[in-house]
């Protein structure tokens, strides 16, 4: 599958094995994950290597190395009792066609958002639950598009520093929310961690019309998980939940919108964990990662595999090991 400016381009093993080093006597994640959706998988992940969306935003480049800085890390992980790693299925990637004469003010946003709707529709197994990291939180909207013409409403969480529902002026990563809500694709829409200084008034504005839950960082500066536990306590038992992530709201993570000031790892850690052992949600997206050097790859890596690993290990579907 392919469109002008992108490609979806599925794995096989020969490919998987330049993201992680066998060792004797145990075994990795990479030894055992799978390429192709069977009955056995709970869990597909797609990566998405893209930084239109957040570029047409105003943000920065780099949203397109973070999947692959994901896999060396994820792919070395121990496959032990604590992760049911034949369970996990890597359909693929969507990549960007690096053209340098592409003009970025055509529609490629657009573009992008038909692709991976398309790629969802032939590749991810229903069955199971959908991980989408790499990109900018644009490709929110198309995966809630997809849920919505699969008649699955979806009740968002969003822990992000920005409320993601920009004025509909075409598609790019500050408004995949509010397109999604315009056309009604999804059941409600909850986020949270809100910089005060970096939502203008028609988003706050725009959340108040649409009854949207939303919460502050300020107002929980030390500790963000009391916050987590009131909204993960309040959505009704069944609810179809889908989780969102914006690395952008982890302190000192290379992102496309860097901040010194927002949540501890381990404080998003916590939200992973809590809302894939109570909610099961049916999907989770991790956008927003840019790493642009070999250290901040080490960081975003590191921090995708260790919230990938969370959410598989205690989603409450997941195969428990003894």
């Amino acid at each position: 599958m392919s469109s002008a400016h992108f490609k979806f381009e599925e794995f096989d093993r020969t490919f998987l094995r330049k993201f992680y080093t066998p060792r004797n006597g145990e075994t990795r994640i990479g030894d055992v994950v799978q390429t192709q959706c069977n009955a056995n998988t709970k869990f597909c992940i797609l990566g998405i290597e893209e930084s239109i969306g957040p570029q047409k935003n105003g943000g920065l480049a780099g949203a397109e190395h973070a999947f692959r800085t994901f896999l060396h890390r994820f792919l070395n992980m121990q496959a032990n009792r604590h992760i049911a790693s034949d369970e996990i299925c890597l359909i693929g990637r969507i990549s960007f066609e690096n053209d340098l004469n592409v003009d970025l003010n055509t529609p490629l946003v657009e573009e992008l958002d038909l692709l991976v709707l398309e790629t969802l529709k032939n590749k991810h197994s229903e069955n199971a639950t959908l991980i989408v990291i790499g990109g900018g939180h644009n490709n929110a909207y198309p995966i809630l598009r997809y849920f919505d013409e699969n008649n699955k409403k979806i009740a968002v969480i969003n822990v992000d520093p920005h409320g993601d529902c920009r004025a509909l002026e075409g598609r790019h990563s500050g408004n995949p929310f509010s397109y999604a809500i315009s056309e009604k694709r999804i059941d409600s829409y909850s986020v949270l961690g809100l910089h005060k200084a970096y939502n203008n008034e028609s988003i706050l504005s725009f959340l108040d019309e649409h009854k949207c839950y939303y919460s502050f960082f300020e107002d929980h500066l030390l500790n963000m998980c009391v916050e987590f536990d009131h909204v993960i306590s309040k959505l009704q038992p069944n609810k179809i939940v889908g989780i969102e992530l914006d690395m952008d709201s982890i302190a000192y993570s290379p992102s496309s919108a860097f901040t010194p000031s927002g949540l501890r790892f381990e404080e998003a850690r916590y939200f992973i964990s809590k809302c894939a052992e109570i909610l099961s949600p049916v999907y989770l997206h991790l956008p927003e990662a840019a790493p642009k050097n070999e250290q901040e790859e080490r960081i975003s890596g590191k921090m995708l595999a260790y919230l990938v690993h969370d959410f598989i290990a205690l989603h409450a579907t997941s195969k428990k090991y003894p």
